[in-house]
């Protein structure tokens, strides 16, 4: 990609996080954002030829914090500050995840609080760039003080150590630096600590996360109209009228959303031609979906603010000439919105799974059973429900909340910590298990529909069906099927239903 993206630590957006992180995007510093840094540092520098004893300075750090480290250790305290911290378990962060972290990172430092050269912050911008990606493992981050332990795996491959990914290689760190020539650096004082003592790698896992779960939350509509088309689902459940009288901002947009993408539908009915009332799963979408959308709103919110916060510790205020140290860094808010958004993402696979089975049951359909033309010989997607069932249970296993447990650490200097980081990766986690469940939903739904007549369909949904069927065609036979559910998935993850959609019918809420 040649568009770059300026960074100055205030103005950075969700989808700039997306495009560098995902699609590759380069990185630049802003004028105003480098001489925030410059400032910054020379503030640092003063506090270090006044003799002030400063944390993370000229201290040690948590429980060592009252020892006072002699000049000519500064450079070993932040080298060693690294090397102890890289203690990661685990397999590694894909690379969106590792390119989110040292891109919220630079940003962070950008802002002007952290105290750290531009040089450094400068080695960061290039790795990103060049594509020098630091092996990240995924566990071993309490998330306070920050994400200490996966920030100092991204610092090792920059002070010459550790192990990075250049060119599709996984390779030592140093060679990668060298491979890609970009220069390793010698870390000076609160260098180390102002690149590891933040939030970035659970927000950088939130990041994509709630972009993520910004394109379910509209797919979820359109697949959910699609398989009340194939039902003959009753509309009156979404009129306008009825939702302003509990005027909740995600019930109103959902009902809206499912009476558009069914426009001038032939399968839908009205109440009382063939029953009074839809069963909740069908129903109550617009209550059900639009509780997760309101949840949602609030962790955008959050995240949307830590991605341009300062989150490291000290805090270097320009004004007054002061270093305070405080609790930035305590991934508390994040924890909390990211346990939020894994409860709220886990619904939409759970009420997606009882529509699956409401198509694939004949007791509930009218259809052949489990959607097969030869019953009893094929099982037709008699399985694919249980594969369902089987991620909507881990699912409420996985939403169980990590920020409502802390362990001490730091001989109890540090006696209560976020988790944020283990809840940032269980929310994505359930978001990639809804993107298969809606695939699945979305594979039976046009099943169904083929049972009846395509063209009947709304003009949302038609679209969602001509694109699932451009890669899934009709089942007459059973088949080797995790291919097509692969396929789905990828048509939900990748943005393909929701876009194809919306060109036809315009935004969805």
């Amino acid at each position: 990609m040649s568009k770059t993206i300026y960074l100055d630590g205030e103005t950075l957006t969700l989808e700039e996080v997306v495009q560098i992180s995902r699609h590759g995007y380069k990185v630049d510093i802003s004028d105003e954002g480098k001489e925030k840094v410059k400032k910054s540092r020379k503030l640092v520098e003063k506090f270090l030829d006044d003799g002030r004893a400063i944390y993370g300075i000229n201290t040690g750090f948590g429980k060592f914090s009252d020892i006072s480290i002699s000049d000519d250790q500064l450079e070993d305290l932040q080298r060693y500050l690294i090397v102890a911290d890289a203690v990661g378990i685990g397999a590694s962060f894909d690379t969106e995840i590792t390119r989110g972290i040292m891109l919220l990172r630079a940003n962070a430092l950008v802002k002007g609080y952290s105290g750290i050269r531009l040089l450094v912050v400068q080695t960061l911008i290039d790795m990103l760039n060049k594509g020098v990606h630091p092996e990240i493992r995924e566990k071993g981050s309490v998330g306070s003080s920050g994400d200490l332990c996966p920030l100092a795996h991204m610092v090792l491959p920059m002070i010459g150590l550790g192990e990075a990914e250049y060119n599709g290689e996984i390779m030592d760190g140093k060679a990668a630096m060298e491979k890609a020539g970009i220069s390793t650096v010698i870390l000076q004082a609160k260098e180390g600590l102002a690149l590891i003592n933040g939030t970035c790698a659970m927000t950088a896992v939130a990041s994509l996360a709630v972009y993520d779960s910004i394109v379910l939350s509209k797919t979820a509509d359109i697949v959910c109209m699609l398989t009340i088309e194939a039902l003959e689902g009753i509309t009156d459940a979404f009129d306008k009228r009825m939702h302003l009288v509990r005027p909740h901002k995600g019930q109103l947009d959902v009902a809206e959303n499912l009476l558009k993408l069914c426009k001038d539908s032939k399968l839908t009915t009205r109440q009382g031609e063939k029953r009074m009332q839809d069963a909740y799963s069908l129903r109550c979408t617009p209550q059900i979906h639009g509780a997760s959308r309101l949840a949602l709103d609030y962790v955008v919110n959050v995240i949307e603010t830590e991605i341009n916060s300062a989150t490291d510790n000290p805090i270097i205020l320009g004004d007054t000439e002061e270093a305070y140290s405080g609790g930035n860094f305590h991934g508390q808010p994040v924890a909390i919105a990211m346990d939020t958004l894994g409860i709220a993402m886990a619904e939409y696979a759970n009420v997606s799974e009882r529509r699956i089975e409401r198509l694939v049951n004949p007791m509930l359909s009218g259809l052949p059973g489990f959607l097969t033309p030869k019953e009893g010989v094929c099982c037709g997607f008699m399985v694919p429900q249980y594969a369902a069932a089987a991620v909507v249970s881990e699912n409420k296993i996985l939403a169980h909340p990590a920020s409502v447990d802390s362990i001490p650490t730091s001989a109890n200097q540090e006696d209560h910590v976020s988790m944020g980081t283990i809840a940032a990766r269980k929310a994505r986690t359930i978001i990639g298990h809804g993107q298969y469940v809606l695939g699945i939903e979305l594979i039976c739904a046009s099943q169904a529909v083929d049972f009846k007549d395509a063209e009947m369909l709304g003009v949302g949904s038609r679209k969602a069906y001509d694109v699932l069927r451009e890669k899934v065609t009709f089942m007459e036979e059973d088949r080797v099927i995790y291919p097509d559910m692969d396929k789905a998935a990828e048509l939900i993850s990748s943005v393909k239903v929701l876009e194809s959609v919306e060109e036809v019918i315009g935004k969805l809420n």
